[in-house]
This record gives C-alpha cells, structure tokens and sequence, in this order.
C-alpha cells in the first residue's frame, strides 16, 4: 500500500469534487453541465457515478458503483427497503474501497466529479462517505465538497433555516473544502415576488433574525419559533455557510462556480493551466477581475 501511495504522489496532481445533496437538487445534470463545461475550456474531466440508484444519468461515466453493486442488489439479497439498501451500498464500496482505487488508477485523467447519493443520512450522519473521501485524501487527491440544494427553499423562511442547518451539518460531518450552492437559481425568478429579502441576503446568509421575524407562527406555534431561533443562533456562532447561486443553462454561472470549487481544492495553485499572475493572484484573495464584474452584472439573480 504505501508503494503505490508513493507511487501515486509522483504524478500529476489529482483533483476532484464531491457532489452531494438532497434528491432534486440537480446533481446529476450539473455533473453532466460541469464536465461538458470544463472540457469546453479544455479541462479534461470524468463522472464517477457512486449513486448505486442512479438509473438515469444524462452523463456517460468513467466509474460506476452500479458495476460493483445496485440498490435492487441489496434489496432483493438481504429484504431491506430503499434507504437501508442504499446505505448497505455506500458501506459495501467503503469495504472495498479497493476496487474504487483500481477503477480511478486506470483512467488517463486527473480531474474527477463524484456524483453521489441523495440520501441525506450519507453525508450527516453516516461516516461511509466520509471515510471513502478521507482515504482519497491521504492517497493525494485534492477534494472539495459541492452541497447542491435548491433555490426556492429561499422563499419560505423556515425552508431556508433547514437548508442552512443541512449545510452546516454537512459541512462538519465531510470535514473537506465545501462550496455550499443554490442550484436551479432560475426558479428564484418565478418567485421574485414571494421573496421578503434580495438575493444577496440568502446568499451571503446575513443577519438571521430578519427571517424570524418573517416567520407565520400562527400555522407552526410558538415552540416551532424558538425551535428555529436556536438554530439562526448556531448556524450565525459557527459562521461557516454561505452560498453560491447556480444556473446550469448559464456558462457565466459554471464559470463562477468553477472557480470557487478551483481555490477550494487547489486546483488553480497546482495545476498546469496557464495562468496569468493576476488572475493567480485574484483567486488567491478571493478578488473578482474585471472580466468577473462584467459577467456578474449580466444577471443580478447570480451575483
């Protein structure tokens, strides 16, 4: 083992993105977005599918968990419901993580998209996915976490909470680099008019209280309030969540999103790509060029 971790440390650098989330965030059409996107700037880039359900992938991928075991696999071997067979499909390719290893070894590529289960329990509570991830690390691939979770929870203030607890609770249990992100961000727009506050306030996750105060508590009661205050309150102690807005039909979007995921996981202080030193230097310190402003001010929904 430690032979081929030497081994492994000699060639070019490896880097990846784990995309996780609730089912219907778009995890799968963004992965087919992204690697059509990144290879359209010349990134060469492969899908790994680890969703042992994911019988409709837009994508053709270069790694499926589906040749190892499928979620009817379990079900029918060992009479377990959908959600237990899922999680004993998570832990049967953690048991043989070899074989992962074996399937990643033999691609001519260094840039990998994980798409992963939508099953919540995987990445906040259940340790399979993260101890997968964390032997990936130690081999020397570069990882970042991208949390996909849909826009329109924004509209009610109480949706919104859940998704930030979601998203810190992940963001602790993977322990990896995370870009939180609100995907199909064009629905913000058939509810501008239900929003109570702009974009930015759901996107740099500002001042909490505002949503409390927007709260119906004649529907939910005054438990259901305190409930959500404690929760404000832990999410703005620990500070760590903010989000990125996605439209997958938008390049400028990709474009935006890319270079988050890129300082997340390293990508753009060890890669091969050209670069100029300002633009180096802009990714560093989390500065926008100029070429950024412009794209930013082309919709306000993805600023």
């Amino acid at each position: 083992m430690q032979s081929g971790l030497v081994k492994l440390r000699t060639q070019a650098p490896l880097y990846g993105q784990l995309v996780i989330g609730p089912p219907g965030a778009g995890k799968t059409s963004y992965c087919h977005k992204m690697q059509q996107f990144l290879e359209k700037i010349g990134r060469k880039a492969v899908v790994v599918n680890l969703d042992p359900a994911n019988d409709n992938m837009e994508y053709t991928s270069a790694v499926d968990i589906m040749q190892l075991i499928t979620v009817q696999d379990a079900m029918e071997q060992f009479g377990l419901g959908p959600n237990g067979a899922l999680i004993y499909c998570v832990e049967f390719l953690e048991t043989n993580f070899q074989w992962l290893l074996d399937q990643l070894k033999a691609l001519d590529c260094n840039y990998f998209i994980f798409d992963c289960p939508g099953q919540v329990e995987l990445f906040t509570h259940n340790n399979a996915l993260k101890n997968i991830f964390t032997k990936l690390e130690q081999l020397g691939y570069h990882l970042c976490t991208v949390h996909l979770v849909e826009s329109h929870y924004c509209v009610e203030p109480y949706k919104f909470i859940s998704c930030l607890l979601l998203s810190l609770h992940t963001m602790l249990q993977m322990g990896l680099p995370h870009v939180n992100v609100l995907s199909k961000a064009d629905q913000l727009r058939e509810h501008e008019a239900k929003l109570p506050f702009n974009v930015e306030y759901y996107t740099e996750v500002l001042d909490l209280s505002h949503l409390l105060e927007c709260m119906d508590t004649s529907r939910m009661g005054k438990k259901f309030k305190q409930l959500n205050a404690a929760i404000v309150s832990m999410v703005e102690d620990y500070s760590l969540v903010s989000f990125l807005l996605l439209d997958t039909k938008r390049e400028q979007s990709l474009l935006r999103l890319k270079n988050a995921i890129d300082k997340a996981n390293g990508y753009v202080y060890g890669a091969g790509e050209e670069k100029n030193i300002n633009t180096l230097l802009a990714c560093a310190v989390g500065a926008e060029t100029e070429s950024d402003r412009m794209e930013r001010d082309i919709d306000p929904y993805l600023s």
